[in-house]
């Protein structure tokens, strides 16, 4: 307790509720549809959001302080768009699906199946593919200036001279300026707000083989594909060797446990993991695990206080999110990228890496990431070939 009270900084605190804000607020609408696609009601849907805090709060927290080095979970994003797609399908069977995706988790940890496929993987593939995860968001964040001049050119110049004169405070000072323009224009939304604590919601699960296969199997995959393997490749770039398939086992097994409530899938996070993970956490790599534990803190305030802590996150500008993320990511961005392309034999496969996972491109419902290393491996295994097969 000692230690983590000493490694803890104002910045780590700032990372932490940072990438708690950029999660939320990138993401819950798409929760909020999965959960009224299946017929929950208000309830049902505010317990969603006390499993998902639970969840992700209390892994990040154990993992992070367990291998004091930051490992942030995150609930599956594309994996809510593919429930809210869904029609015809009770809450009660979906939540069988939730069960079981999550016993899947658990299983590709526990038999190593996962960890195996991302040892193989070039270093410089996935440096390329953290960089196309993240790009979108500084794009993003150069795009938000069209409609929020003002707020964003004033969070950037903040940002530029915080980087010169007090490098780790860059982000929180950014920040600063960005909710201090944002209350003088009067565009923080603070008249939502009404706090009460969530109360969780059973849901028996009632497993229906037909939903299992065609919901719970994708979920799994795009869980994994989507989710995961961006998550190890954002630690492996960040020159973290964390395990792979003990935070697995544990993400599934909060599934398993929290999934009656509304927990349908946890996952290493990548974009939200990024965020405490670079110098603006901390300037010292080993005690940026701070960040993780703080974000994990806020997810359980979230968690806990339900919708009140949902709708103070959402009453933030859009643009004013989309600015801090991409300003918080931007030197994880150049890292990825370098990593990417300094090595010459693998440029050009690092470089399809970047630019199909930065596309979108979303194929059989698996999203961007996979299809982004799928084409740089292929790439590499091309030009890696020589006449004759030999090798």
């Amino acid at each position: 307790m000692r230690r983590l009270i000493a490694d803890f900084s104002l910045s780590a605190v700032v990372a932490g509720f940072v990438a708690v804000l950029v999660g939320f607020t990138s993401s819950v609408a798409i929760v909020f549809a999965a959960a009224q696609a299946l017929g929950a009601d208000a309830a049902q849907t505010t317990s969603w959001i006390w499993a998902l805090g639970l969840g992700m709060g209390l892994s990040s927290v154990a993992l992070s302080l367990w291998y004091r080095q930051p490992v942030l979970t995150a609930w599956s994003t594309p994996g809510a768009a593919l429930l809210a797609a869904t029609s015809g399908v009770g809450l009660a069977e979906a939540t069988g699906a939730f069960v079981f995706c999550s016993a899947l988790i658990v299983l590709a940890g526990l038999t190593g199946v996962f960890e195996r496929v991302m040892n193989r993987i070039p270093q410089a593939i996935a440096a390329a593919l953290l960089a196309g995860v993240l790009a979108r968001f500084g794009l993003d964040a150069a795009g938000a200036v069209k409609s929020a001049p003002l707020l964003v050119g004033a969070m950037t110049l903040a940002f530029l001279a915080g980087r010169r004169a007090w490098p780790r405070y860059a982000v929180p000072g950014a920040l600063a300026v960005g909710v201090t323009v944002a209350v003088a224009q009067g565009r923080l939304a603070l008249e939502r707000l009404d706090f009460a604590w969530a109360v969780p919601v059973w849901t028996a699960p009632q497993f229906d083989l037909q939903v299992l296969v065609g919901m719970g199997l994708p979920l799994f995959i795009v869980t994994m594909a989507s989710q995961n393997l961006p998550g190890v490749a954002a630690q492996r770039a960040a020159g973290y060797a964390t395990p792979v398939s003990p935070p697995l086992v544990l993400t599934g097994a909060f599934g398993v446990v929290l999934a009656p409530f509304g927990g349908y899938a946890f996952n290493l996070a990548a974009i939200t993991a990024a965020i405490c993970m670079g110098r603006e956490a901390h300037e010292d790599p080993a005690r940026r695990y701070t960040a993780a534990v703080a974000a994990g803190l806020f997810y359980l305030a979230a968690g806990l206080a339900g919708g009140a802590v949902v709708a103070l996150l959402q009453a933030f500008p859009r643009e004013l999110v989309l600015a801090i993320a991409g300003l918080a990511l931007l030197s994880t961005i150049a890292t990825g990228l370098a990593g990417a392309l300094k090595d010459e034999a693998h440029r050009d496969a690092a470089a399809l890496t970047f630019l199909v996972t930065l596309s979108g491109l979303t194929l059989a419902g698996i999203g961007a990431a996979f299809w982004g290393v799928v084409a740089g491996t292929v790439a590499l295994l091309v030009q890696q070939s020589r006449p004759g097969g030999s090798r």
